[in-house]
């Protein structure tokens, strides 16, 4: 027998896949809930599905019934769901604005309006437990929007491309998402063009130009690229991983900040990539500062 909290999050599931919005389950924490099939193997987290077992994340997110049926089946602890960004049909970009702890990313995301020329559009809304927003938007196919957290403003995240949004009617630590009413029945505004803009102009692509040595030779652009393919369950293995090789190299002090700001456009918080990068330091020159092998991870 399942928990009602389960029952409800795959009902709710159920109906947004009817609408075109690929899903999987998620925990409580908000994590996603099936668990990884590749859990103590080396190079966890490079496998996306193509095993063909469940536990891939947002990999994982479907539209088809019997699938979603599988997925809550093999989670039983779920309590609620996943919404896919960056997919067919939708493209959804999703705006998360915080508002607690004296952070308010509603007026983030009004001056930040302001500025740059555009209309905060109308569109399908979600109410997060503290009392945030959750903006859903139609991207153009073409564009691969990253995550990215608090770059356009202090409370204002990012969900594109390999992330995703809690749907409503999920009950996670903090409560209950629910839709803003005179909202639930919209589709996805599309994206305002000045807007979208500002998405696509990321720490990535500067990231990657600053890992570029000197008359375009690279040195380590290709880490820098393999912590930007990085999403949900695999982005501080990834970092972990490529700051290793970095230090390895001789140029882990000198990308680190690049490094960092790759890991944050995936959705990592700040503090969290840096501890990460300097957890790669320690173990490959340890204390003294010596060199030594990280090894295979």
């Amino acid at each position: 027998m399942t928990h009602p909290d389960h029952d409800r999050a795959l009902e709710c599931a159920l109906a947004a896949a009817r609408r075109g919005f690929p899903v999987i389950p998620l925990s409580r924490t908000k994590l996603p809930a099936v668990r990884s099939p590749h859990r103590g193997e080396t190079g966890r987290g490079m496998c996306r599905g193509q095993c063909g077992r469940l536990g891939h994340g947002v990999h994982d997110a479907a539209t088809e019934p019997a699938r979603i049926a599988e997925l809550f089946a093999a989670a039983p602890w779920a309590a609620g769901y996943g919404i896919a960004c960056g997919r067919s049909p939708h493209y959804l970009i999703g705006l998360d604005l915080d508002r607690k702890d004296g952070v308010d990313g509603v007026t983030d995301l009004v001056d930040l309006a302001a500025r740059w020329g555009f209309a905060v559009p109308w569109t399908r809304t979600v109410i997060t437990p503290s009392g945030g927003r959750h903006l859903w938007l139609r991207g153009p196919a073409e564009a691969v929007v990253p995550n990215s957290v608090r770059r356009l403003g202090n409370g204002i995240d990012v969900r594109g491309s390999g992330g995703y949004l809690v749907g409503p009617g999920s009950v996670t630590t903090a409560g209950l998402y629910r839709w803003d009413p005179p909202t639930a029945s919209m589709p996805p505004a599309a994206v305002p063009k000045r807007l979208l803009r500002l998405l696509l102009t990321t720490p990535q692509r500067r990231a990657v130009r600053a890992a570029a040595g000197p008359a375009g030779r690279s040195t380590a652009g290709p880490l820098i690229r393999f912590v930007l393919g990085s999403s949900v369950g695999e982005r501080n293995e990834r970092l972990f991983w490529a700051a290793c090789r970095a230090f390895e190299n001789g140029h882990g002090d000198r990308v680190a900040e690049e490094m960092v700001g790759a890991a944050v456009s995936t959705g990592l918080s700040e503090r969290e990539a840096q501890s990460t990068v300097g957890s790669a330091r320690r173990h490959v020159l340890g204390g003294s500062g010596g060199r030594r092998s990280a090894g295979a991870l």
